[in-house]
């Protein structure tokens, strides 16, 4: 009983959960046993639009020919069912320290979604999927610092891990309490701009699209992040990992998989990220990573097996975003109360020495040099 009430707490106030252990959660990784991944459906993209406590975001990320970095973001966000709110944000990062990046997340009003719920509109902002599913526009005109015009083609078939993509939380499965879900576009073309006070920058190159949706309070979801894109000019490889707090019996999970143009290579949950060397960070004490590991394994659709590295040095981060700080007001709400929970986002994009791609398909080795852009996001303990 005094579980049932920590936990009725936890979910009213944001504070801790009792330890549950990891017999209430059921990791993605399970159904990926029997199937590594499904390719997406127009299903598979809709909003959710829960009427419950929840986080969901639809991310892209680009990675220009002329060497620009950027990102755009939608996010819908519910507290406890009281009250809703959408964020539309977008980042052009200085890659060379110049000067700082440009930041703009501005809170959107009368949003909806269209009829089958996979476009999203509010006012002076829409993110719409064609009718043909393989291609994404977003536009704002929420801040006149940062006018987007984008346009993100997928060029490799979109994935989400084992049939569903789902890890669940609660102490009955079959009727969990939480989720967690992402599906991918790993590989897409990108056109279009984004206009800051300095004039139009030209996005056309790669880009990166994830949908997630964290059907619970965030940090009761997990305790740390880290996550992988890497663009090259034939493969990309992507990846996304996540430790869940205490409460869940610190569980790792893990979703990624290698795609070139028109195919998925293989993906799945039995990828690895090793900080290989950490430094901390004099403010918070965080591990901020150093030099990092990302380790991809799977198979093909034919049976051969897949293996693939991507190792090296961060060099000096890019950002460092101190969430309670930057983010908007509903993050606080929602992890009001919570002991020892201090969010802190590392963002990382080597510049002085590319990282390469070490790809092994079967007997055949490859290895592609490219773009990464990386973060190491830490919670709680």
């Amino acid at each position: 009983m005094f579980k049932w009430a920590q936990q009725q707490l936890a979910n009213v106030a944001g504070t801790q959960e009792p330890i549950y252990g990891p017999s209430a959660i059921k990791s993605v990784a399970e159904e990926a046993k029997e199937t590594p991944y499904s390719e997406l459906t127009r299903d598979d993209l809709k909003w959710r639009e829960m009427d419950s406590t929840c986080v969901e975001t639809q991310s892209f990320y680009f990675m220009a020919d002329n060497g620009r970095l950027g990102l755009a973001q939608v996010l819908y966000s519910n507290v406890a069912g009281i009250r809703t709110t959408c964020q539309f944000s977008s980042k052009v990062f200085c890659l060379d320290g110049s000067q700082p990046h440009m930041w703009s997340s501005n809170q959107l009003s009368d949003h909806e979604f269209s009829e089958d719920k996979t476009s999203f509109y509010a006012a002076d902002c829409a993110i719409e999927l064609s009718e043909d599913g393989t291609t994404y526009t977003i536009k704002s005109m929420n801040d006149e610092n940062a006018i987007v015009n984008l346009t993100v083609r997928r060029i490799a078939p979109g994935f989400k891990v084992g049939k569903t993509g789902k890890t669940l939380f609660g102490t009955d499965l079959s009727n969990p309490w939480g989720s967690m879900q992402h599906v991918f576009w790993p590989r897409c073309a990108a056109e279009g701009t984004i206009t800051t006070k300095e004039g139009p920058i030209d996005f056309t190159g790669r880009a990166f699209f994830v949908h997630a949706l964290q059907g619970m309070k965030p940090h009761h979801a997990a305790a740390k992040w880290t996550f992988c894109d890497f663009q090259g000019p034939k493969h990309s490889a992507i990846m996304m990992q996540y430790t869940t707090p205490p409460s869940y019996g610190s569980t790792t999970v893990n979703v990624g998989g290698i795609a070139k143009d028109g195919e998925i290579i293989a993906a799945g949950a039995s990828n690895t990220v090793t900080h290989v060397k950490t430094s901390s960070d004099n403010e918070n004490d965080w591990p901020a990573p150093t030099h990092i590991e990302f380790a991809w394994s799977g198979t093909t659709k034919d049976g051969k097996a897949v293996e693939a590295v991507l190792e090296g040095a961060l060099e000096e981060r890019l950002d460092r975003i101190d969430v309670m700080a930057e983010v908007p007001g509903f993050v606080k709400k929602i992890v009001a109360g919570t002991v020892g929970t201090k969010p802190y986002i590392y963002q990382y994009a080597p510049q002085k020495t590319k990282l390469s791609l070490k790809l092994k398909v079967g007997d055949e080795e490859i290895t592609e040099e490219g773009f990464l852009f990386s973060e190491a996001t830490f919670i709680s303990e």
